[in-house]
């Protein structure tokens, strides 16, 4: 998902600026940065796994559907300004994959004391909506995945373009032209921002060390089996840009179709990875229309 303006440090004046509110919660070794807006039935918003990203790429989202729902999103570990705190974690195991981020939004449920709530995900926060969905089954009441990853395909080599992402100004507009097929995403102000977001210290950090070579074992990583994907009982709803580069959707939505037990789909034409951004108003009504459904 693309993120139009600022890094960590900006993250906290533009939420502050815009009414939602910015927090951090602390939980398990972790600390995670929050955003939250709005009342009523809770929606969680998980982000995606582009350099650079953060909670903050769902704010218009938020904002808009803050009159129906109180909406949450968090900054994975390793994103903006969610961190593993000294001394935490081990040597033997990972700081980041599925295990960990899955680990982190079930931890937040707890603390933030969220017995029942949707889970919406873009790209590998995607991923993350279908594994807390499967171990948290009579917690997550409806399942949205957009452009999303979380089964076994071969690395796609618009990931493996993102996943290899180091900062520079030429990298920053060719990750906006892999992430958008709307050329007026491709901005000097776009790239600008896209740039300076990658560049804040402690997520670069982060993010060169995330996804290295072969990059095939992290698409692994966020994968769920057949098996468990059956065992998910929300109702499901899969959004994706048919000109997906990043994620085609025939590696993804168009194969989970057939492995979701309860699962509907849309696809938006002339659209690339970044729907949320490409079509915000369609990707409201749709999500409102799902998530209030008996």
């Amino acid at each position: 998902m693309s993120i139009p303006l600022g890094g960590a440090r900006r993250d906290v004046a533009r939420t502050a600026r815009s009414g939602i509110e910015g927090r951090t919660v602390r939980v398990a070794g972790r600390e995670t940065f929050v955003r939250e807006a709005g009342s009523g039935s809770a929606v969680v918003l998980l982000h995606g796994s582009g350099p650079g990203t953060t909670g903050a790429a769902w704010e218009p989202l938020m904002a808009a559907m803050a009159p129906d729902f109180r909406v949450i999103a968090p900054d994975f570990v390793g994103f903006g300004r969610s961190r593993l705190l000294p001394g935490s974690g081990s040597d033997e195991e990972p700081p980041y994959g599925r295990r960990v981020w899955t680990a982190q939004v079930l931890e937040l449920l707890d603390e933030l004391a969220l017995d029942r709530c949707a889970v919406v995900g873009n790209s590998m926060g995607g991923a993350i909506a279908l594994s807390v969905a499967h171990a948290r089954p009579t917690t997550v009441t409806r399942l949205v995945g957009i452009g999303t990853l979380g089964l076994a395909m071969p690395l796609p080599p618009g990931l493996d373009r993102l996943w290899a992402y180091r900062p520079g100004r030429a990298a920053a507009r060719g990750l906006l032209e892999l992430l958008h097929v709307d050329e007026a995403f491709l901005t000097d102000e776009a790239v600008e921002a896209r740039l300076a977001a990658t560049l804040e210290p402690g997520p670069r950090e982060a993010f060169a060390v995330m996804f290295p070579p072969p990059r095939e074992r992290w698409v692994r990583d966020l994968a769920l089996t057949a098996g468990e994907l059956a065992q998910i009982r929300a109702p499901a709803l899969l959004v994706h840009g048919a000109e997906d580069r990043v994620v085609p959707p025939e590696s993804s939505t168009l194969r989970l179709l057939r492995l979701l037990p309860d699962v509907r789909a849309h696809l938006f034409g002339a659209c690339g990875h970044a729907s949320p951004a490409e079509r915000p108003t369609e990707l409201h009504r749709l999500l409102t229309t799902f998530l209030k459904e008996p």
